[in-house]
């Protein structure tokens, strides 16, 4: 059986910042295409079998820099729809909700096109790519190119633990790799946040 590789697209100045960058399609910065291409060599030995990813630039542009070839989108794969929090930091946010926590608070609706999303659908939404993929891992490994809470959810879920435990899981930094696989028939977080 392959392993699910998940790799977080490169930096972006709003991933520099700490600005939440939903579905806002902020691309790359130097260094994030630096990072992107650094990964190539790492994953030219996979040859992952498919390869999926989130529909934003910065997902798109992070695989085509890495070298993977025949990357289907998938809107699934999309960031968190942070609604009224997109483009504000963690700080901004707790200076109006003072003890504000992504994972037990949420977000709050935004503007027109910014509904923002509830855990449960982001959690539904990763739970509907893994049954896709699953399958596909029969064949070999399978990479996705993300955002960074959707992987965290994305990676919990594979453990089969509820979306709010993604809290526990550290932030992948950007233009990393994750490795989730299954070991004696239980699924397991092989690596997290490898450069």
């Amino acid at each position: 059986m392959g392993e699910l590789m998940v790799i977080r697209h490169g930096q972006t100045e709003w991933s520099l910042s700490g600005r939440y960058a939903g579905r806002t399609d902020v691309p790359l910065t130097g260094a994030g295409e630096d990072a992107a291409r650094a990964l190539a060599p790492r994953l030219a030995r996979r040859r992952p079998a498919r390869v999926f990813s989130s529909p934003l630039s910065r997902a798109l542009r992070t695989a085509e820099l890495a070298g993977l070839t025949g990357v289907v989108p998938d809107p699934d794969l999309l960031e968190w729809d942070y609604g009224g929090y997109e483009g504000l930091t963690a700080e901004q946010i707790r200076a109006a909700r003072p003890g504000w926590d992504l994972w037990r608070d949420g977000v709050v609706p935004g503007g027109a096109g910014r509904p923002g999303e509830r855990l449960a659908q982001v959690a539904a939404r990763t739970d509907a790519v893994l049954d896709r993929i699953r399958p596909l891992l029969d064949d070999g490994d399978v990479a996705v190119v993300a955002h960074g809470h959707l992987a965290r959810v994305l990676a919990v879920r594979w453990l089969g633990l509820d979306a709010s435990a993604s809290g526990l899981l550290g932030h992948p930094h950007p233009g990393t790799l994750g490795f989730l696989s299954v070991e004696d028939g239980q699924p397991c977080v092989s690596a997290w946040n490898v450069p």
